[in-house]
């Protein structure tokens, strides 16, 4: 990498880059697919928003293809290198994990490695109060191996008001982040941070929002969250009000009245969409409920339900596995 171009991000935020019509559309598409995981079908969508200087279809370009090799190929390091040189610190955390600089020498100039390039241009940023750089900040401290500072941001972020950050630390919480003399005390502040997420609208904090309340029985106050998320277009969460609206007794988180049809179709839909197994074994399973007489109901629902904004997903973090 240039030095003159690091040193040009590291005075400038990210750039937004604005796209024609049909490229954004394309791109568009490219990250439903990256939703639910269709690594191969996503990339030719992509690759037009990138070579306009999209940095975040680089940045998926990167991620897809790194996935697809198992680990960070030449292909994959390619597009993460466009991204960083576009200032992407999430890009340059992909750079440092897969040894771009100790085993590619492909290092950015001025810098040890390309975590440090990260921290450069991601701190001042946070420090300025950017929650999503708070977030990032998080992840690149990770990368140091320093805990608590990684912990600290992560907390700065969440009380920024980060709905991601808020998710990823009652997620820390249930998993035995900090002191709390009682399992219910523990759910409790976990439950706080989630309903900060949910209520700014972020699917994955409505999905542990349910399933927070639903750990505590709280059924009444949890179903409402699930509906809502698959409402939002969380895979997961469509699939409950399919299984639910097939079989009521199945958990008691269902409160629904069985509804064949609605169940049926909102199956089929999902399996329209993803080719999703789990929805196709939903069906199998309650094969025998949906006799001639209701199967064009089932099929009507499916035909509304399907194309849906906004599309399925199963929500991967932006920097995730």
């Amino acid at each position: 990498m240039k030095a003159s171009l690091l040193v040009a991000v590291l005075s400038l935020p990210i750039a937004a880059w604005a796209l024609e019509p049909e490229a954004q559309a394309a791109k568009d598409e490219g990250m439903r697919l990256w939703g639910i995981s269709e690594w191969i079908e996503m990339q030719p969508y992509l690759e037009p928003a990138a070579e306009a200087g999209d940095v975040e279809a680089m940045y998926y370009l990167g991620e897809a293809t790194r996935l697809l090799d198992r680990g960070l190929s030449l292909r994959a390091m390619a597009w993460y290198l466009q991204a960083a040189e576009q200032g992407d610190p999430y890009a340059m955390l992909r750079l440092f994990q897969g040894g771009a600089c100790t085993a590619g020498d492909r290092c950015p100039e001025g810098f040890e490695d390309w975590h440090h390039a990260a921290l450069a241009i991601t701190q001042p940023q946070a420090e300025a109060g950017d929650p999503d750089a708070m977030l990032a900040m998080y992840h690149i401290q990770r990368m140091f191996e320093a805990s608590r500072q990684a912990g600290n941001w992560l907390e700065r972020a969440a009380e920024a008001g980060q709905p991601e950050a808020q998710t990823l630390l009652g997620n820390q919480i249930l998993d035995g982040r900090g002191w709390y003399l009682t399992n219910g005390r523990r759910l409790s502040a976990a439950e706080e941070w989630f309903r900060k997420a949910a209520e700014q609208e972020y699917v994955p904090g409505m999905v542990k929002l349910s399933e927070v309340l639903s750990n505590q029985e709280r059924y009444e106050e949890a179903w409402p969250w699930t509906r809502h998320a698959s409402r939002a277009g969380h895979l997961d969460s469509r699939l409950w009000e399919a299984f639910c609206s097939l079989d009521p007794e199945y958990d008691p988180i269902c409160l629904v009245d069985q509804d064949i049809e609605k169940g049926w179709g909102l199956a089929l839909s999902v399996i329209e969409e993803t080719s999703n197994d789990t929805a196709r074994w939903v069906l199998e399973e309650n094969n025998d409920l949906l006799v001639d007489r209701r199967r064009r109901g089932a099929e009507q629902v499916a035909e509304e339900w399907i194309g849906r904004e906004p599309p399925l997903s199963n929500f991967p973090p932006r920097f995730g596995y």
